[in-house]
């Protein structure tokens, strides 16, 4: 197994309780549609700006498509925290982030296969970021009023939108 390969990645599977039921590589779980977890990053800065970002083309989920989360699948066996920290700092290109802070968990729901437990964080960074190349295609900080603006205008992940909304809702 190349472990290297984000597609054999092993995830743990779960239930519509967020309780783990089994483990599958992260290739099958998206083929069968497994429930899995995901940790979502909203990183801004000390002024209030939100680091935007397209994904790449070569992404297994939502390629092409703007996100303002960084963040990713939970490893099986890892916590949601974890992976909060982790996928934030390879993604961005930083390390010494501090650790985001835990705001909310849903279940995001598309059909069609597209199910994952989703918990939210938040993080102020203060640091130059290199974002990944093979994740990243083009990155910004937008003020809260760019963001809503393009919104309307650019192509964006679903359980991405629907993470901001519940962000945004919660004042």
């Amino acid at each position: 197994m190349n472990l290297s390969d984000p597609a054999e990645e092993i995830l743990d599977i779960v239930d519509e309780h967020d309780h783990v039921i089994g483990r599958a590589p992260r290739a099958e779980a998206y083929a069968k549609g497994l429930r899995h977890r995901c940790a979502f990053i909203l990183a801004r800065t000390p002024s209030g700006s939100v680091f935007v970002h397209r994904r790449t083309r070569t992404k297994l989920v939502f390629p092409g498509l703007y996100d303002m989360f960084v963040g990713g699948v939970v490893g099986a066996g890892e916590s949601y925290d974890e992976a909060a920290l982790r996928e934030a700092e390879e993604e961005l290109g930083v390390s010494g982030l501090p650790q985001p802070v835990p705001l909310f968990k849903f279940l995001y729901d598309a059909g069609s296969g597209h199910s994952w437990w989703s918990y939210v964080y938040e993080v102020v960074l203060d640091l130059p970021v290199h974002p990944q190349e093979e994740e990243i295609d083009w990155y910004g900080f937008l003020t809260p009023q760019e963001l809503e603006q393009r919104i309307g205008e650019w192509a964006w992940t679903p359980d991405g939108l629907a993470a901001y909304e519940r962000w945004k809702a919660r004042g």
